[in-house]
Parts: C-alpha cells; sequence; structure tokens
C-alpha cells in the first residue's frame, strides 16, 4: 500500500479536482484537515459553531499559517443546478469564507459517498498529516486534537476514533437499518470494529488510498461502517481514543477539571449534541479548553 500511496502522491500533485479553485493551486501543507460535516438546512448549527470552537476571518487563516491546522465546512450542492439552496450557499461562503465545495448532491443517505468525496478533496488540496471528519452537532477542543494527533504522527496508516462494534440492523423498520445485512453473517451479529462517525480521523496514506481507490470502495447504509470497512483488509493501526467521545456536561466537564480536557463532546442519545443550536455555547463554556491552548499545542 506504502507503494500505491506514493505513486498516487505523485498523480496528485499534477491532479486538478473540478471542485474550487483552491484546487487549481500547488497542494498546501498542512498538519490536519478538519472537515465539519455540514447540510444545506443547518446553517443555525454552522453558525453556533463559529461563535465557539471554530474561529473566524483573520484567526481561521492564522490558524492555518501558523499551527497548520485547517478547518472548512464541507457540503456539496443540491440537486438542481443554482437552486435557491446554492445561492444562499454562495452567499454565506462569501461572507465567512469557510467552506470545502463538494462535487456531491447534497443528501443524508448519501453520507457514505461524501465521506469518500471528502477526503479525495481535501488530498488533492492539501498535503497534510492527518484528515478530520466531524459533524457540525459536536463540541471540539482544537488544542486537544491536535495533542492528540501529534502523538499518534510516527505511526504509519493510523485510523483514529472512539472504536465500536454496534449490532447489524437488519429489520427495515429501523433507523440504521443495514440492506447488506446478510454479508454479516447470521440475524444478531455485530459490525467490525469502526470508529464512530461523530467524529474520526484518518493519516495521509489511508485518506490518500481512498483517493486512488474512490470508484470501487464500497458504500453501506452506514457511513462510519463503509469508512470501517474500507479498512478492514489493509494492515491499519485502529487507535481507539476515548477522549473523541465525552458526553456532554457534566462528564466532559468533571474530566476537564481533571485535567482529562476532552478532544470531542456529544450525546451518544442523539448521535451529536441534543437541541446543540441551543446547548453549544453552554458546553463549550463548561468544557472549553480555552482559545489559547490550540495555539501553545505541540505539534
Amino acid at each position: 500500500m506504502e507503494l500505491a500511496s506514493q505513486r498516487s502522491t505523485l498523480e496528485l500533485v499534477c491532479k486538478v479536482v473540478p471542485v474550487t479553485s483552491e484546487t487549481s493551486q500547488p497542494r498546501k501543507k498542512a498538519f490536519v484537515v478538519v472537515g465539519v460535516n455540514t447540510a444545506f438546512s443547518s446553517r443555525k448549527r454552522r453558525n453556533s459553531v463559529r461563535e465557539t470552537w471554530m474561529p473566524q476571518g483573520e484567526k481561521l487563516l492564522q490558524l492555518e499559517e501558523q499551527k497548520g491546522i485547517v478547518i472548512r465546512f464541507t457540503i456539496g450542492h443540491s440537486a438542481t443546478s443554482n437552486s435557491i439552496l446554492d445561492k444562499a450557499k454562495d452567499a454565506e461562503d462569501a461572507q465567512h469564507q469557510d467552506f470545502l465545495r463538494l462535487d456531491h448532491v447534497e443528501g443524508y443517505h448519501e453520507l457514505s459517498a461524501k465521506t469518500k468525496i471528502f477526503f479525495s478533496t481535501a488530498v488533492g488540496i492539501w498535503d497534510a498529516d492527518f484528515y478530520v471528519k466531524v459533524d457540525d452537532d459536536v463540541h471540539v477542543n482544537l488544542g486537544m486534537l491536535a495533542t492528540t494527533l501529534a502523538r499518534h504522527k510516527s505511526k504509519p496508516r493510523t485510523y483514529i476514533g472512539c472504536m465500536k462494534s454496534g449490532p447489524v440492523l437488519a429489520d427495515k423498520n429501523l433507523k440504521y437499518h443495514e440492506p447488506e445485512s446478510w454479508k454479516f453473517g447470521e440475524d444478531g451479529n455485530k459490525y467490525f470494529r469502526h470508529a464512530t462517525g461523530q467524529i474520526y480521523d484518518i493519516s495521509k496514506d489511508l485518506a490518500t488510498y481512498i483517493s486512488i481507490n474512490q470508484p470501487i470502495l464500497h458504500k453501506y447504509a452506514n457511513e462510519d461502517v463503509s469508512l470501517g470497512s474500507w479498512f478492514i483488509g489493509l494492515e491499519v493501526n485502529h487507535i481507539d481514543e476515548r477522549n473523541m467521545c465525552c458526553g456532554t456536561p457534566p462528564d466532559c466537564e468533571w474530566k476537564g477539571q481533571a485535567g482529562n480536557v476532552c478532544v470531542a463532546s456529544f450525546d451518544w442519545s442523539c448521535s451529536g449534541i441534543c437541541k446543540s443550536v441551543e446547548r453549544l455555547k453552554d458546553v463549550h463554556a463548561r468544557c472549553g479548553e480555552g482559545d489559547s491552548s490550540v495555539w501553545s499545542a505541540l505539534i
């Protein structure tokens, strides 16, 4: 896989990915690219993230230039060209300049495809050590994220997150129903261990692997299962980082007071922070690491 990764790196340097004007430039060096998964209907969520853990304006650019930490909301386009939704997205992007536009038709049931396209697009623009996907209803401490990733920088083929192994749901009436449940054996079986979908990270070589093999990587119903399946037969370091799945207060607050600041916090019951638009500021106030932490992180 190292050979394929090296070969594709040369290809990617010369390749122009038709997504944004950013891609017409040589690849930019970075430590980590953080893609915040979002949708057309989630502007209030995006604003709550901008008002809490994601720097804005000049500070966002300084974070890229000084620390190599790139953060973008990842979003595709509507099925109808130049729709009202796309125009609203354009106006928002003109104001904030914090979108990474993907060549992807937005839709909840297309998250596996969006994940592939995000990693492939990001690899085409940034030459980063790590690539992170996080949902827009999750609280993140960027300094602790950077510090955690730096500990694993010397390891090859890293896949980092809160590893889980949930049941394969064959019942069509259930939310996370798996249409291809028969592939996983008898009823009642569990999935192979994989990182939960709220937030996870992969190293450069794995992101490059996805970019090379994107057309033939199979998509299961659930995005986190799909990602895990792409690595299951490879020599990959599965790293279970429990500080990437803290609960919201009081859990993350108590851990922070004990000196164990969380990378990410959310509610398992909602697969994100329940009512995140209303609650993210409170979570940030009680569990945030402090605005200066990311600038002093040793990476």
